[in-house]
């Protein structure tokens, strides 16, 4: 395995940055569109990163109790991977829409994996007329024997309605702390107006039981024309969603010409795309900002130039104790490792690493180390620990 340093960059926001998952291109620089970031720089080295193993274009991982991981590949393998970075493909993974930002997407364990063996992933499947979208299901992952596979893979959810585009399917998912409620991110595929429409579930977060039903206290569950499923709405491609430990939802999602954004996620709210955001069209039309339709939630923190954010984690671990509470976002045009802080509600963007590499998804292993995925092929796992 191999060591790389790896120092904290300096306070810059990087201008004209390529967005990770968007095809266009250019961050906005408007001077109307001010960054709500506020970067504090440390001149040091806090981490040192090995190099675990190496994957064709990785998009999520998770932790096993005993140590290992498990790895989605977008073409449509998971792997086992063990401290020593050595592979074992898992077969029984469901047959995947591959092609633009479609595939495999997220897996992570059932609250009550212990017993179960119960694991969740996200998948985009065709649809007809060349129409596709996302579908969230749940297997046994069975380890024993030569040949590990997931067994008895039970469809619990999916996009509604599958259009056409292979853009912004999100696909997270995160299970509440106390691990009754299953939450499920769902882009609005690039079609703007869906993230407002309430009879279709894209550009939306869902909230569901573990089986796919869906509570009774959901927010909209007797309104008149509206998805019962539907928790929070005006969304537009949710790549991360995770709890803190207080028990409240965030998601990170990438705005449009910039403007991305991290927002505290509440019951019924409005997040206002594509009426309001941060950043403008790529066409160059204008977005007006949040603060001028003050009925829609406005983000705890909006990155003017975009960072392109991918995953999301609140740290908890021993091995950085200083940043306990804070939550780390992985860049992926911006090619970053960021830390964001939090006083109450309030949020900003403490420190930001450049890692030299797209930065798709990142966790907090057991051991309190931070592990990042790089993106694409050849895409590595690294693990991150304190430089001695």
């Amino acid at each position: 395995m191999k060591n790389i340093g790896l120092s904290l960059s300096v306070a810059v926001l990087v201008a004209a940055c390529t967005n990770g998952e968007d095809a266009q291109a250019n961050g906005n620089t408007s001077a109307e569109k001010q960054a709500m970031s506020d970067i504090s720089p440390v001149d040091r080295k806090p981490f040192h990163a090995t190099e675990i193993a190496g994957f064709d274009e990785p998009w999520a991982m998770t932790f096993l109790p005993d140590g290992r991981m498990l790895v989605s590949e977008k073409a449509g393998k998971l792997q086992l991977v063990d401290a020593k970075g050595q592979k074992t493909e898992i077969g029984g993974v469901p047959e995947v829409d591959y092609g633009g930002q479609g595939g495999f997407g997220d897996i992570v364990l059932a609250p009550d994996f212990a017993t179960s063996n119960m694991v969740y992933l996200s998948w985009v499947e065709a649809g007809d007329k060349d129409t596709r979208g996302a579908v969230v299901g749940r297997a046994r992952l069975e380890l024993k024997g030569q040949k590990p596979a997931l067994k008895n893979l039970q469809t619990i959810w999916k996009q509604n309605p599958k259009v056409e585009g292979r853009g912004h399917f999100s696909h997270r998912i995160a299970f509440s702390p106390d691990g009754e409620y299953l939450f499920i991110g769902s882009g609005e595929r690039q079609k703007f107006d869906p993230a407002q429409d309430m009879e279709a579930n894209l550009g939306k977060i869902v909230r569901l039981y573990p089986d796919g039903t869906i509570p009774k206290d959901n927010p909209f569950v007797d309104k008149d024309g509206a998805l019962p499923e539907i928790w929070s709405l005006g969304h537009r491609n949710i790549l991360g969603l995770a709890f803190d430990s207080k028990g409240r939802l965030w998601n990170q999602e990438m705005g449009p010409k910039a403007g991305d954004e991290l927002n505290l996620v509440q019951r019924g709210a409005n997040y206002g795309y594509p009426i309001v955001s941060e950043g403008d069209h790529y066409d160059g039309k204008k977005i007006p900002n949040h603060d001028t339709r003050p009925e829609f939630a406005a983000p705890k923190v909006a990155w003017v130039p975009t960072i392109a954010p991918s995953g999301l984690i609140f740290y908890s671990g021993d091995l950085f104790p200083a940043w306990k509470g804070s939550a780390f976002v992985g860049g992926l045009a911006s090619q970053a490792l960021i830390r964001i802080s939090f006083d109450g509600d309030t949020a900003k963007e403490a420190e930001r690493f450049l890692m030299d590499s797209r930065i798709r998804e990142v966790e907090q292993g057991p051991d309190g180390a931070i592990y990042v995925l790089e993106d694409g092929e050849g895409g590595r796992l690294l693990k991150l620990t304190p430089t001695k």
